[in-house]
């Protein structure tokens, strides 16, 4: 299994680690923030979104001190995911010291190029002690307990050891890619075991499907439960199909995601694919909070996955991401613990069977509901744009309320695109004409780079 592993992820098994499972932004920042204060030599520090929010401000002062004293900080940030954040937020990290790069700006000739996203989100110092997981930098991961708005659900991990340097070297690949302030190369040997835990370090890359290649052998080779955690969870067509054969063959095949999302349309979608995961005995829950965020896994009481990766084409084939997988049974038994408290305070999706004959019960489609779990937890009370959002999605009939919205917003979509043609057709078709002419030149643009 492990050669098989080391294969697939294109690295090796790095074994002697200590990690330690994180909760939501107050638990994941502080240690952060400690990894910060306790450097010796370099902070590198990559996210695909910081907000200059009093969060995102927070970290900034903290990088600001550090690189003052002396420490060397570089920071890397995607351009896409930071485009809200001004100008002025980079340019105080710079006059304090701190080396700011930017992933993949927006290049008019770059054509798809445009589409690579460095989605990491990740803090290592010195080579020995690093954090990464799901949680990006800003105040939706802190809550705001003066307005009684609880943070968003989110999972890290702490990890010291010889995985370090893995995930320092993951880091400076991205770095070179980037453009911007030339930062100082940091080369750290292994240092000493620190736990038993073994580490891969999942390094994604666009076009390499890593880590689904990764996640496909697990749901391949896992004999009694695989339990997945996921905000944006439109799995390709293969791993569908590894997760729909586990649960086939008897195996607890369990998914939790948001019942409100940040990003509407990706969980309608989300909740057109309930029917037929239900259909081959896989178990969906809904978290009940303000947003859930993770992106976890954990096989067999042994195999634990943290990191970046949503489980979406996006994320698994066009975007730098970084996850761990782990081989460690304590920190496995705990991420279960997790898995099932967060199920607890969920709504279980159900299919249920449409009263027709016996006949026609095979062939007649099943309505879908949702269960309220065994003990009662107290309901999030949602924000107006919580409310807001979800409205589009009825509860009651999750699959058919979520297929309305996607297509109702597509046909209007639509509608408002012809209206615009008739009512203005010079004007669209200049439009129309610009774009292609700018899709010409950058084709054309790239055939000139490549050629030999």
């Amino acid at each position: 299994m492990n050669q098989l592993l080391e294969r697939a992820a294109a690295t090796r098994a790095i074994p002697g680690n200590r990690v330690r499972l994180l909760q939501d932004g107050p638990e994941t920042y502080e240690v952060m923030l400690d990894l910060i204060a306790r450097a010796t030599r370099w902070i590198h520090f990559e996210n695909y979104i910081i907000h200059d929010d009093r969060t995102g401000r927070r970290f900034a002062d903290a990088l600001s001190e550090r690189a003052r004293q002396g420490i060397s900080v570089q920071v890397l940030y995607d351009w896409f995911g930071c485009v809200g954040t001004p100008r002025r937020f980079w340019r105080a990290l710079r006059s304090a010291g701190v080396r700011v790069r930017v992933f993949n700006p927006l290049r008019l000739a770059a054509l798809f190029g445009n589409l690579e996203r460095d989605h990491r989100k990740l803090v290592v110092v010195d080579g020995q002690s690093g954090v990464l997981g799901g949680l990006c930098i800003g105040d939706e991961w802190m809550g705001d307990p003066a307005r009684d708005i609880p943070p968003w659900r989110d999972t890290a991990i702490e990890v010291e050891g010889p995985a370090c340097v893995a995930l320092d070297r993951a880091f400076w690949r991205v770095w070179e890619r980037s453009k911007g302030d030339p930062g100082l190369a940091s080369e750290a040997p292994e240092g000493p075991e620190r736990g038993n835990a073994t580490v891969w370090v999942l390094a994604a890359e666009p076009g390499r499907m890593r880590t689904s290649r990764v996640i496909e052998l697990l749901a391949t080779a896992v004999q009694d439960r695989l339990w997945i955690a996921d905000a944006y969870l439109l799995p390709p067509r293969r791993l569908r199909q590894a997760f729909a054969d586990a649960a086939r063959s008897g195996v607890d095949v369990r998914f939790l995601g948001p019942s409100s999302s940040d990003v509407p349309w990706i969980r309608n979608l989300t909740r057109i694919n309930y029917r037929p995961a239900l259909k081959v005995g896989a178990r969906i829950f809904e978290w009940d909070g303000p947003m859930l965020h993770a992106k976890t896994l954990v096989s067999d009481g042994r195999w634990t996955k943290i990191g970046s990766s949503n489980l979406n084409a996006a994320s698994l084939l066009g975007n730098y991401e970084l996850d761990v997988l782990i081989e460690e049974p304590h920190l496995a038994a705990t991420m279960e613990a997790q898995f099932r408290r967060d199920a607890a305070s969920s709504h279980e999706v159900l299919r249920q069977p449409i009263r027709a004959p016996v006949a026609l019960r095979e062939v007649t489609p099943s309505t879908l509901r949702r269960h309220a779990p065994e003990v009662p937890h107290e309901e999030h009370r949602k924000a107006k744009g919580e409310r807001t959002r979800q409205a589009a999605v009825s509860l009651r009939r999750v699959a058919s309320g979520a297929v309305r919205s996607v297509y109702s917003g597509l046909i209007l979509l639509l509608a408002a695109m012809a209206a615009t043609f008739v009512a203005l057709p010079h004007l669209t078709a200049y439009i129309f004409a610009g774009i292609c002419a700018w899709l010409a030149l950058a084709a054309s643009f790239q055939l000139i780079r490549r050629r030999d």
